[in-house]
């Protein structure tokens, strides 16, 4: 039953990263076009701006699928009870914190952006705030369903729960806008379905599961415990809250929602990019914590970590290089000649994620030996300083001086824990750089021919650009293929195996 409960929540994992990403891109269009750029940069700058709050579950949700499990593996029913309710307490005082700072925000609104948003707009601002922080006061708490189920092992039919509430929520919202609903709308649904899920949930935790919150004694270092687990995973929130979600506060200040709008299509394309690695980064994190039980040599080590390292960048740099060449295009045919600016963001973002995503297992080695601090204190140390000089760089200059500031922070972040990774994962550094190093190469040669080729072209025409992904297609992988490693090949020719078509072929 486990097993197929793990192999079965995997694979629907998967299934809803695919679907997300794939309606995301079909859905966003859409929603611009029928909102309009100014609405649109609207509803997003108010999602930011509670967006910020959603740090104050300060990784409970993460917490509890650990604790549970081991009480479960205790078979502690009186303890699980008795966390569960302390986590509960936690839950119900971050709820009071973000009513009352959400009321601070609220009475605040219309000084904050009147020089920016008109009476209207600063009446709909008002009106989705306090549905959206009444939305995030019972979220976090109801959340916490979903990592009981969790530590549990019941991942398949709250998987299935999730997946269903994309699409049907997809769904409404192309009914609503078709029958002229605005942004208030969009979050009213949001909001309901956010109810039912959790109804759903707890459906499933107390029916099914019999699980119990109860308080059998009320223990203080118990809350220290819980408090002290969770707060690296906090700050890690909140470094990804200041990258990106701040700028969207800072431009509706200082520039208004149009722009707001063009920021938020940039910062969307960088989050699908991250997506498409997450789906490889996340399934080693078991492989790294084996490794350092089994006290595997500085070889073994830096071999994993180039092998992970090498595969994620194939991925990435495909899709970097590519939109590199025809990004201007897809974001015409996307969402409008008016998004034109976002493609130089993206290209930016991009820049300042692909080292991060491609080092994922570096960070996976340092969960498992416990060595967050340094670099947790290291992240919002210099997110914070990318952050000051992104407002400076935003009121004075515009945004993509801002976004670039931001980067530079990150690829600082990325150099100062070259030593550290070499001192305390004994990861040989210098090979891992040497051996990387032919990808981008590659990237730079594929680039060269198709951006000359380009020249040439005419921009905006459909056929055009579809030739020219075809054509960046077929010559990134076969100047690839020759700086591929065997062990490369090999993944690539199981691939392609499972596909009748290039099985045929090759």
């Amino acid at each position: 039953m486990k097993i197929n409960q793990l192999k079965g929540g995997a694979a629907l994992s998967y299934v809803n990263i695919l679907i997300t990403n794939v309606i995301g891109l079909l859905l966003t269009p859409f929603i611009i076009r029928s909102l309009g750029q100014t609405e649109y940069g609207l509803y997003t700058m108010i999602g930011a701006l509670v967006g910020y709050l959603t740090v104050f579950d300060f990784g409970l949700n993460n917490t509890i699928i650990r604790f549970v499990a081991n009480f479960r593996a205790e078979n502690d029913k009186k303890g699980e009870e008795n966390f569960l309710a302390h986590s509960y307490i936690i839950y119900g005082f971050i709820s009071l914190f973000i009513l009352s700072v959400g009321f601070l925000f609220y009475s605040n609104l219309s000084s904050l952006y009147e020089q920016t948003l008109s009476a209207q707009q600063i009446q709909k601002a008002e009106i989705m705030f306090a549905i959206l922080i009444f939305n995030l006061a019972i979220s976090l708490p109801g959340g916490a369903l979903t990592g009981i189920c969790s530590g549990y092992e019941e991942f398949i039919f709250p998987k299935i729960v999730t997946i269903l509430k994309y699409l049907i929520r997809s769904i409404l919202v192309v009914g609503i806008l078709l029958y002229q609903g605005d942004s208030v709308s969009l979050v009213i649904l949001d909001t309901c379905m956010n109810l039912l899920i959790i109804l759903i949930n707890g459906l499933i935790v107390f029916k099914k599961l019999k699980v119990k919150i109860r308080l059998h004694k009320f223990e203080v270092t118990l809350l220290k415990t819980i408090l002290g687990f969770s707060s690296w995973i906090f700050i890690f929130a909140l470094v990804h809250q200041l990258r990106w979600q701040f700028g969207q506060l800072v431009l509706g200040l200082y520039y208004g929602t149009a722009i707001v709008a063009v920021y938020a299509v940039g910062s969307t394309l960088g989050n699908y990019y991250g997506a498409f690695s997450s789906a490889i980064s996340n399934i080693f994190l078991p492989r790294a914590i084996q490794m350092i039980v089994k006290k595997s040599s500085k070889e073994e080590l830096t071999n994993m970590f180039i092998k992970i390292s090498r595969i994620i960048l194939i991925v990435l740099l495909f899709i970097f290089g590519g939109f590199i060449l025809v990004g201007r295009d897809f974001i015409y045919y996307w969402v409008g000649e008016e998004y034109n600016e976002a493609y130089y963001y993206t290209i930016f973002i991009m820049i300042g994620l692909t080292p991060i995503l491609s080092q994922g297992f570096a960070n996976n080695l340092l969960e498992a030996k416990k060595l967050l601090s340094y670099r947790g204190i290291l992240l919002l140390t210099l997110t914070i300083m990318g952050t000051i000089l992104g407002i400076y760089m935003a009121k004075n200059y515009g945004v993509l001086e801002m976004i670039a500031s931001i980067v530079a922070f990150m690829l600082l972040e990325r150099l100062i824990m070259i030593p550290y990774y070499s001192k305390h994962l004994f990861l040989e550094m210098g090979r891992y750089y040497k051996e990387i190093s032919p990808l981008f190469i590659g990237l730079g040669i594929v680039l060269g021919i198709s951006l000359t080729v380009n020249v040439f072209l005419p921009e905006q025409n459909l056929y055009v650009f579809i030739s020219s992904v075809i054509y960046y297609s077929i010559l990134y992988f076969a100047v690839t293929l020759l700086f591929m490693t065997s062990y490369e090949k090999s993944i690539l020719k199981s691939f392609t195996n499972r596909i009748p078509l290039i099985r045929k072929l090759f």
